[in-house]
């Protein structure tokens, strides 16, 4: 339970300061970081706000299991892109 109040907290400090800073910064940090077709350019503010604070909320209640998701979407990652070169390299042309 304690866990969860934590959680909670920090969900919405998250969720209220970075509504609060969108048009000051956390819209254009987070279109630098992501590729083209996820860019905010200020528009899905709701949206955007809401996962960070989900993400953010998560990884300080829960850093160790938060960078074992990290790790393992890395790895995955990782044997997509390798299993892709190695399939194009396959191709007759």
């Amino acid at each position: 339970m304690t866990i969860l109040i934590i959680w909670l907290i920090a969900f919405c400090l998250i969720a209220y300061f970075a509504y609060q800073r969108w048009n000051s910064g956390v819209s254009e940090g987070l279109d630098k970081v992501l590729p083209g077709f996820l860019k905010s350019h200020g528009d899905n503010r709701y949206l955007w706000v809401i996962t960070l604070a989900v993400l953010g909320a998560t990884t300080l209640v829960q850093p160790v299991e938060m960078l074992l998701v990290v790790i393992l979407l890395a790895l995955i990652g990782w044997a997509i892109m390798a299993l892709a070169s190695w399939a194009g390299n396959k191709t007759h042309r």
